[in-house]
């Protein structure tokens, strides 16, 4: 399916280190040269940072790549009946960082969960909390309006909620997954393997009705991010598959909307996972920012 190899789900958990995280053990990975900018990448729902493996090798020859399984996600601790928050997750993230003594205004590159932790940070920037360089965003929703969340995602907000979580399989997994990759970029059951496998470490599904609660959450930070997002300096681009039913073209066409001189690229016949569908396209449009960003400020 891809141009770049990846790395194997059991290397790429050999190859983390742990942090304790008010008292939860957090899972994170390092690479790249200490001198070289750092770049942040913060992953999406319900998956993990082995999602960037793809990409992992190409941008840690660049630069100094940083991410970590958020708490109730991939190898880090799932805590049952913990209050799961974005805002949180943005204070996960800043830890990682002063944890590695970064101290340097760091990059951005986030997806669909992520993309709202990334909205947090640049809100944070704005308020004097963290210093952004850049920030892109992948495939999520940035302005509730237009999420359509799928079937799964609703019924977990729902009464039944814990109930829909216990039950939550590969299958659902690969059934949800299905409708929201691309046409002709589906995912190998291979790959479908290694998500359910981070889904299902340490009882996932236990947990995703209270990591799910981030929908609501999401609407209620909607005026501070979007007009942290309207109001920053920080050079912002959108990489989005258009095909994706969840936050394809038409939350792009809103992003345009809201945000003056928008800087997007959609990713035609490509669904919610570019990064795993299209990772040399998103690699290319994703360095092809950062150098243009380079230019202006040279």
């Amino acid at each position: 399916m891809s141009e770049l190899p990846g790395i194997a789900l059991d290397r790429w958990h050999g190859q983390g280190r742990s942090l304790d995280f008010r008292g939860h053990a957090i899972r994170y990975w390092v690479a790249g040269a200490n001198d070289a900018e750092p770049l942040l990448l913060i992953h999406g729902f319900p998956s993990a940072s082995w999602d960037w493996h793809r990409l992992w090798a190409p941008l840690a020859e660049r630069y100094r790549v940083i991410a970590c399984d958020m708490l109730g996600f991939g190898y880090s601790a799932k805590p049952r009946g913990h209050d799961y928050s974005l805002l949180e997750q943005a204070d996960l993230q800043q830890a990682l960082l002063a944890n590695l003594g970064e101290q340097r205004p760091v990059h951005v590159l986030a997806h669909d969960y992520g993309d709202s932790v990334a909205q947090e940070l640049i809100a944070r920037h704005q308020e004097g909390r963290v210093q952004l360089a850049s920030c892109v965003f992948l495939n999520g929703g940035l302005f509730p309006e237009t999420h359509h969340p799928v079937r799964v995602q609703k019924l977990l907000l729902g009464p039944l909620g814990p109930l829909i979580g216990r039950l939550f399989s590969r299958s659902t997994l690969a059934q949800s997954f299905a409708r929201i990759f691309g046409p002709h970029t589906q995912p190998s059951e291979a790959e479908l393997d290694a998500l359910w496998q981070l889904v299902a470490y340490n009882n996932g599904p236990a947990v995703m009705h209270r990591l799910i609660r981030y929908m609501p959450e999401r609407r209620r930070q909607r005026e501070r991010w979007v007009a942290a997002m309207q109001a920053t300096a920080v050079p912002m681009r959108v990489i989005d598959g258009a095909f994706d039913p969840i936050s394809g073209a038409h939350m792009v066409a809103r992003y345009c909307e809201l945000i003056a001189a928008a800087d997007t690229v959609l990713l035609d016949g490509i669904g919610h996972y570019p990064q795993l569908e299209a990772p040399q396209q998103v690699l290319e449009h994703y360095l092809y920012f950062r150098q243009r960003a380079r230019s202006r400020d040279a």
